[in-house]
């Protein structure tokens, strides 16, 4: 279990040590960065990091959480007009942006951390699984409020829409990162606004 600091330097040291890691497992990997490397990029000492994560599955465990935090504040936002067509339609168009921006599209951090650890420590998959939970929260319930509304067909399951929208989106950030063509992107945001059309009532 990881230890909260007490002061105000101490988190500081704490939150660097966990930015470094993750900056250093978004670059390297997980297999491929060592408490050594994470200590070199945070400058702290064996004693800091050991006094604040007592092994490596703690650290891990606080970038996964990070990570989540990451990216659902990242979408916060958007996702606050995912209940018109019109701002559903700016949000897929968003998710599409990030991924042509970027020298080469990186795909979900959230699922990438997943492939890595996943099936390596249950405490961390619980918590990356608790991050695609809220994305698919954000989701759900700007779908039910179109519901609400009677927007939606009287048949049309707003949490089965939500769910069927994450797996699109997170299959066309998969394809995106492997392929390196974020017109894959494209393909799953129009394939979701098909499908949440054909619930419109």
């Amino acid at each position: 279990m990881s230890t909260t600091p007490r002061t105000a330097r101490g988190r500081a040291t704490r939150e660097r040590i966990v930015r470094a890691a993750t900056d250093l497992i978004t670059q390297a990997g997980v297999a491929d960065t060592s408490l050594d490397d994470v200590r070199d990029r945070a400058q702290v000492s064996k004693s800091q990091l050991y006094l604040y994560f007592p092994d490596r599955e703690a650290l891990l465990r606080e970038v996964a959480g990070s990570t989540c935090e990451m990216v659902l504040e990242g979408q916060e936002e958007a996702l606050h007009g995912f209940d018109t067509i019109t701002g559903i339609e700016r949000y897929l168009d968003a998710l599409v942006d990030l991924q042509v921006t970027q020298e080469t599209p990186t795909g979900c951090p959230i699922a990438t951390l997943a492939g890595q650890l996943a099936d390596r420590d249950e405490r961390t998959r619980l918590i990356l699984a608790d991050g695609l939970a809220r994305w698919e929260q954000g989701l759900r319930e700007g779908l039910k409020a179109m519901a609400q509304r009677g927007e939606l067909r009287a048949d049309a399951d707003p949490c089965l829409l939500a769910n069927q929208t994450l797996a699109i989106l997170q299959g066309g950030l998969l394809l995106a990162h492997v392929r390196r063509d974020p017109g894959q992107m494209r393909i799953a945001a129009d394939t979701v606004l098909a499908v949440v059309k054909a619930a419109l009532a």
